[in-house]
């Protein structure tokens, strides 16, 4: 029986990009003909709202699978882009208190989404700007993680621990873990610095360099209807580089 490839999108820094790249690169997967699964895993619950969902309307949600123990088929929902969703809300802030206390707790993402492997071909994670025990059992429970960063300097900030952090996973609970690579985000090619950005990051982090996603207003207008801007503007540069980008995450993946 074939099992879903799970792949995180994680960067301690906000502001880069991850949850537009979450949610557009399952809609492009999802165009492909894959079944795909977003697990919104921040309590700021953007994956959630850009995706059509309002999170104060929800009756299940991902706080509910990881602290309660609820079968995640039951909070699932079908979205507009075609892929489903696991959302979140607010509630979700409280997660790492509640689950400090319990026994196994970093394996909580795992197995809330291992009665789930069979019924999707990927599932992607959009982990919170931070390092808290809901990121660390994200990567736990991931087979790949995707690092977007912005193309600015001080984006830089933090990428470094959370390469350690993926390193310690590896050595301590889950060393089938990759790092599929870091996906440059909000790029401006006209900029002398967005281009020594991009340029420095092969040497700087020994990683792979996933195709560059071109800044763009179309991104910010697509969020408002509940959309990607493989709907809301599908000829856009933007959409173009989220399909590329998810073919390559497709072939890397074999």
């Amino acid at each position: 029986m074939a099992m879903a490839r799970v792949l995180a999108f994680a960067n301690q820094k906000g502001g880069v990009g991850k949850t537009t790249s979450v949610v557009t690169v399952a809609a492009a997967m999802a165009e492909m003909g894959l079944r795909v699964l977003v697990v919104d895993l921040d309590a700021q619950a953007c994956a959630t709202f850009s995706l059509g969902i309002d999170p104060e309307d929800l009756q299940l949600d991902v706080r509910a699978v990881l602290v309660n123990h609820t079968e995640a088929n039951q909070a699932i929902i079908r979205t507009g882009e075609g892929v489903d969703l696991l959302p979140a809300s607010i509630g979700l802030a409280d997660a790492d208190a509640a689950l400090a206390a319990t026994k196994g707790r970093e394996l909580a993402v795992r197995k809330a989404l291992e009665p789930l492997q069979s019924r999707y071909d990927w599932m992607l994670l959009d982990c919170a700007p931070s390092l808290g025990i809901v990121t660390i059992g994200a990567l736990i429970a991931a087979d790949a993680v995707a690092i977007p960063l912005q193309c600015e300097t001080l984006s830089h900030r933090g990428v470094g621990q959370l390469l350690q952090t993926i390193e310690e996973v590896r050595a301590y609970v889950n060393p089938k873990l990759a790092i599929a690579g870091i996906i440059p985000t909000q790029f401006d090619g006209r900029t002398l610095h967005a281009r020594a950005v991009l340029s420095d990051l092969p040497e700087r982090y020994h990683v792979t360099v996933l195709p560059a996603i071109h800044r763009s207003i179309r991104f910010a207008e697509a969020p408002a209807v509940g959309r990607t801007v493989l709907s809301t503007a599908p000829n856009s540069v933007g959409a173009r580089d989220y399909r590329n980008l998810a073919q390559v995450l497709v072939e890397q993946a074999g």
